[in-house]
């Protein structure tokens, strides 16, 4: 599968990780189906941010109706491929599989299922005519933010027939899911892949134009039906310790971000890194530096291992593939030796040696932006105040989704961006349709 526009460089670090859970071929997928027991009050449905309907998907794939279960999934999940690659499914869907309770066999692997079926139209071309689509009727949307939760709103609604045109600062639309997720689980061409089905759906998609600098956002407001804000958050935050702006030493989102998008960027001489932190963002660059070969990789967390906020699964997988970890390790201070990082000296004495350090700490808020919005409030901690059913703000033109409010996954923002759109469509008053895609897995 090959975008057809917005091409990523080539020479990228990212392309020498390898895929953790290729896609299936047809044989296997029909056969993982067959396994489903097809339930009537099926939990992996309620697991479901979205509400897709996995049962029914999971049998279509059993019956050879492949273009039926993408119609099923996407329906309910426009970002129903990344969600399938990415997802904490063990956490979600497949923790809440009945095979669980059993100890007999594995649960349905319902990520791979979904990948499989949604894999197939995109890559056939015929993923957008699944979806039924309104006439145009006239109503101007802008989304801010060419994330999940913007590419979900923006999708829904241009299927219910709004004039829909998304905003991206970068010169590559696609948000996290391009910039950010771990190439294992799915690399950049991908989830470019994801956002041209996006735009098939008659969303244009404007790059390199940055709302408060190259737009007002009061003007964005005024010239618009609509504006949803889904623009994510900011900047790596910071430990504030001496040494953390010298060389060797990046921000764990700065870095992901390096190692996926930037040509030629290389680990030569890296023989030893360091990641400072504790969530999943850490787990993740731990394990691209240890895929990319870096011998010696250590994950240092303030607190012990049962007091970290990153999943237990992702963290032994971590372990298994060489990484250590070190507990109680509060850094003081990075340590240089002729203009190169030598160490991270620890607050208890201890030094950790390393040619490579990632601060994987957390994100900042985008506070200040939010609230340039006319009408639009944001909490003490820097979030957009938005209704949690609806995504609606103060302002009655403005709705707002994503990790903006809080979120932390790509199902939870992309979920933001149908609730979202399914608001915006009540407000603009647009005809209601008994085919509407943005009406599947309603909550």
């Amino acid at each position: 599968m090959t975008p057809q526009s917005h091409a990523l460089p080539a020479q990228r670090l990212e392309s020498g990780i390898a895929d953790s859970k290729p896609n299936y071929i047809p044989g296997d997928a029909v056969a993982e189906a067959n396994r489903c027991l097809y339930c009537h009050d099926a939990p992996c449905i309620t697991a479901c941010p979205t509400g897709i309907d996995i049962p029914t998907f999971i049998r279509k794939i059993s019956t050879g109706n492949v273009k039926g279960s993408a119609r099923t999934i996407l329906s309910a999940n426009l970002l129903g491929y990344s969600c399938a690659r990415v997802c904490p499914v063990e956490a979600l869907c497949v923790g809440a599989c009945v095979y669980n309770a059993w100890h007999r066999s594995p649960p349905i692997s319902i990520g791979r299922l979904q990948r499989f079926a949604v894999e197939t139209v995109l890559s056939d071309g015929s993923a957008a005519g699944l979806l039924s689509k309104a006439a145009p009727n006239g109503k101007k949307v802008a989304c801010v933010g060419a994330g999940p939760a913007s590419l979900a709103c923006a999708g829904y609604l241009a299927l219910e027939g709004c004039d829909v045109t998304l905003y991206e600062k970068r010169e590559s639309p696609g948000g996290l899911n391009v910039t950010g997720v771990a190439p294992y689980k799915m690399n950049a061409e991908s989830a470019m892949t994801e956002v041209e089905f996006i735009r098939s759906l008659g969303v244009t998609i404007k790059t390199g134009v940055e709302i408060g600098k190259d737009i007002a956002p009061a003007k964005l407001v005024d010239d618009h039906d609509a504006v949803f804000v889904g623009v994510g958050l900011g900047a790596d935050s910071k430990l504030g310790i001496p040494g953390e702006d010298g060389a060797g030493v990046f921000g764990g989102v700065e870095w992901v971000e390096k190692m996926k998008l930037e040509s030629g960027y290389s680990l030569e001489g890296v023989r030893r890194a360091v990641v400072i932190g504790g969530g999943n963002t850490a787990i993740d660059v731990v394990r691209e530096l240890a895929k990319l070969g870096v011998p010696d990789v250590a994950m240092l967390y303030r607190r012990t291992e049962a007091e970290m906020p990153g999943y237990k699964h992702e963290m032994e997988l971590a372990r298994k593939e060489g990484v250590r970890l070190v507990e109680k390790a509060v850094p003081k201070q990075f340590v240089h030796a002729d203009g190169k990082l030598a160490a991270v000296a620890l607050a208890d004495g201890r030094e950790v040696a390393c040619d490579l350090a990632i601060v994987a700490i957390g994100q900042g808020k985008l506070g200040a932006f939010v609230s340039s919005f006319p009408g639009v409030a944001t909490t003490d901690k820097g979030l957009a105040l938005g209704d949690p059913m609806s995504g609606a703000t103060g302002n009655p033109k403005v709705w707002v989704g994503g990790d903006v409010t809080g979120g932390e996954l790509v199902v939870t923002a992309a979920q933001d961006g149908k609730r979202a759109a399914r608001s915006i469509a009540a407000a603009l008053a647009l005809p209601s349709r008994e085919d509407s895609p943005m009406q599947a897995g309603h909550r």
